[in-house]
């Protein structure tokens, strides 16, 4: 089975899309938006932040957790020079798409360990890499989720559950709309192709690191640039 959380957003939503149309059962969250998807009977409003939430849901779908493959791609973003940013605002970031996966995590985890099978992915970015101005907000949560990665690793290889991070550049789905036009030439600029992903090359990675557990507690740079 796959959850997968922020299926609201452009990867999430592609991502949830995509196992369904090949059959799997799927599980997906969303926040505040409610998603456009092709059948929204496993849909559920879940805000990663709050851990109750996350509890309550995960019992209501604890019996049928089998061979599950997680993918957390929930996440948010915010945008000020350090200086000018908001600490309320600041924290948010930190909250959803660090605090927020590992809260899924911890949740999902002791129903991988009792099946003896896990597969975890998390979406990590290019920016804990590349720095952009104005992220430093996203750039340390993304980049905290190697570390969370790397940890998880070993605590959990001997129950055949591995955790990967997926480093993704920009796609045509998901954030990049927020990204200005004159902005997004010049990241254009950086990419060897002078393109944004196709999407699909986010599914076959995932597919290859479910297929694998010999990849475990690394982190897989998905984003047609030379670092």
């Amino acid at each position: 089975m796959i959850i997968i959380t922020g299926s609201s957003g452009g990867i999430g939503n592609y991502l949830f899309n995509k196992y369904l149309q090949k059959g799997e059962e799927v599980y997906g969250t969303y926040n505040s938006n409610k998603p456009v998807v092709d059948d929204d009977k496993y849909i559920s409003q879940v805000d990663v932040t709050d851990y109750q939430q996350i509890a309550k849901w995960v019992e209501n779908i604890g019996n049928k957790i089998d061979n599950a493959v997680l993918i957390n791609c929930a996440g948010a973003n915010y945008t000020s020079l350090a200086q000018n940013a908001d600490l309320e605002s600041w924290t948010h970031i930190v909250n959803v798409n660090l605090i927020g996966t590992f809260y899924v995590i911890h949740a999902l985890l002791p129903f991988m360990r009792k099946k003896g099978y896990g597969r975890i992915i998390n979406c990590s970015s290019i920016v804990a890499q590349m720095p952009v101005p104005g992220t430093s907000a996203y750039a340390s949560s993304k980049s905290g989720l190697w570390g969370l990665c790397r940890s998880l690793a070993v605590e959990n290889a001997k129950q055949n559950i591995t955790i990967n991070n997926l480093n993704l550049g920009y796609f045509n789905a998901g954030m990049i709309k927020e990204v200005p036009n004159t902005y997004q030439k010049e990241l254009k600029q950086r990419i060897p192709t002078g393109q944004f992903g196709n999407p699909i090359n986010i599914y076959n990675a995932i597919n290859f690191l479910v297929e694998n557990d010999y990849i475990n507690g690394t982190s897989i740079d998905i984003n047609g640039c030379i670092l």
